[in-house]
Formats: C-alpha cells, structure tokens, sequence
C-alpha cells in the first residue's frame, strides 16, 4: 500500500487530486496538508512513500525535499504549466509533472516514483498543451467578465454566500450564475468546475485577471 501525503494551498486542487487517487486500490492518502508547516509535520508522523506537493507551495522547497529524503519519503512535485522541470529534479525532487496533468499520467508518475524511478512528464508538450489550449480558449470567450469573477472565487474555494457578499449581491442570484456556467463549461458541480479551470490555463488566466479588476455588482 502506498501511502501519500498532498500538500498544496488550493482546497480543490487537492480535492481533485484526491478524487483520482482515493480509488487505486494500492493507495492511501495518510494527510492533506494546507500549510507548509502541516506537510512537515506530515513527513515526519506519516513516513509516506510519496508527497505530492506544488512547487510553489512551501517558500523553501530545498528544505521540504532535505527533510523528505530523511524520512524516506520521495517527492513528486507539480509545477506550473511552462515551468523548468530540471530545476526541481537537480533539487531532488524524485518526479515532476505539471498542473495540467491528465489523471492517467498522474497515476502512473506516482507509481514510478514510489518505485524508485526518476520521473519527469514532458515540459515541451505540457507547454505546448498550454499554449495551444483552444477549448480553455473557447470557454474563456464564452463567459462574461462577471461569470469569469464568479470562477475565480470558486477556484480559490470561496462559498456561494461569500462570494455573494464579496460581489454585492444575493446567494441565489451566484446560483444563477452558476448554473449557466455549468451549462456553458459542460460540468456538473464546482469541483469539476475549479478542475477544469486550473487544467485550462488560458481561462485561469483571464478569471483570475477580471477578479484583480474592480469589483462591480453582479
């Protein structure tokens, strides 16, 4: 049974991360960890097989990876879509793969590094995904700048009534919204929802840019 431990600050990454991972049979998540201080603690009470951790997570990822190799614990770290892997593997991390990594290729890089090997997905065709991302593009078109506000919050894990409160309007009214996004992304819930998002770099992008603008009520 491999044990893992996931440690990023975004609610739902993790949550989707651990819907893939919760039904392998040969594997257990021991600890989810919010905070880098949680994720050490982890390393040392868990002794896990691998760490699933986002590259800029902890502030001193050197660190993380020290303390790891002493526990026995081999890391996998995700890293921002266009990101040098090689920096991370000449850190010691065991495996890179990045955000937009498919479930299979998630899976299968877990089981390599818990087996020892050295993995790294490749840097130019997750880039080239990235760049050349017509249907994040497509649905990114598709929105109006409130409903890309509304997906940025969501990401970020916000509740409809906060997110109501943070825009100035009604919980019914963001459930409104919502359902319309659903129907024009063609998910079913809000984790599929930040899901899609972060694997669609283009709209997390352009989400994340409407919320740093004036906030205007929807």
């Amino acid at each position: 049974m491999l044990k893992l431990i996931l440690g990023d600050n975004q609610a739902i990454f993790r949550a989707g991360i651990a819907k893939v991972l919760a039904v392998e049979e040969d594997m257990r998540i021991v600890a989810q960890a919010q905070t880098p201080e949680q994720m050490m603690m982890a390393l040392d009470k868990f002794r896990a097989s691998v760490l699933i951790c986002s590259a800029a997570f902890p502030p001193k990822l050197d660190e993380v990876l020290q303390f790891a190799a002493k526990t026995g614990t081999r890391v996998l770290v995700i890293a921002e879509n266009g990101d040098d892997p090689a920096k991370y593997l000449s850190l010691g991390a065991a495996g890179v793969a990045f955000r937009s990594v498919t479930g299979p290729s998630l899976l299968s890089c877990v089981r390599k590094v818990a087996k020892g090997e050295t993995v790294c997905q490749d840097a130019h065709v997750a880039r080239e995904i990235a760049d050349n991302d017509m249907v994040g593009a497509r649905v990114r078109d598709r929105l109006t700048p409130k409903e890309l506000r509304i997906v940025a919050l969501i990401v970020q894990g916000f509740k409809n009534k906060e997110i109501a409160t943070q825009l100035g309007t009604t919980e019914q009214v963001i459930k409104n919204y919502l359902r319309n996004v659903y129907d024009k992304i063609g998910v079913s819930d809000r984790l599929e929802l930040a899901l899609f998002t972060i694997h669609h770099r283009i709209l997390a992008e352009a989400a994340a840019a409407t919320a740093a603008g004036n906030v205007q009520r929807v």
